[in-house]
């Protein structure tokens, strides 16, 4: 499976509820892509206090490479991106992206 995680520090003038319009858009990407298993989003809330600038974070689970890069070349994909690098402090620069392979099939996918 591959873990898609996106690390975001949001602008704090950022107009209230277009974050959370921009989490629905991509959420409702599972709708279309086969493989898009599972989507989490949300504010940070780390009682470490080592999230650097960071804000906000989501991690979407796919079944594999073929289902998560047709969630990044999806138009809808790829508009719900534009809108969140303008909601972030200092664009993409204000965005983080690691994806993690751990290497596991999900049991749906077994042969």
């Amino acid at each position: 499976m591959i873990l898609h995680c996106v690390l975001m520090k949001v602008r704090s003038d950022a107009a209230a509820g277009e974050l959370d319009s921009v989490f629905d858009a991509l959420a409702a990407l599972r709708q279309r892509i086969d493989g898009f298993l599972a989507m989490t989003a949300g504010a940070d809330t780390s009682f470490e206090g080592i999230a650097r600038d960071h804000t906000h974070a989501f991690v979407i689970t796919f079944r594999d490479r073929e289902a998560h890069l047709a969630y990044h070349h999806h138009p809808e994909h790829e508009a719900a991106g534009q809108r969140l690098v303008a909601l972030c402090d200092g664009g993409l620069a204000g965005i983080t992206v690691v994806d993690l392979d751990d290497g596991i099939q999900p049991a749906s996918a077994s042969t």
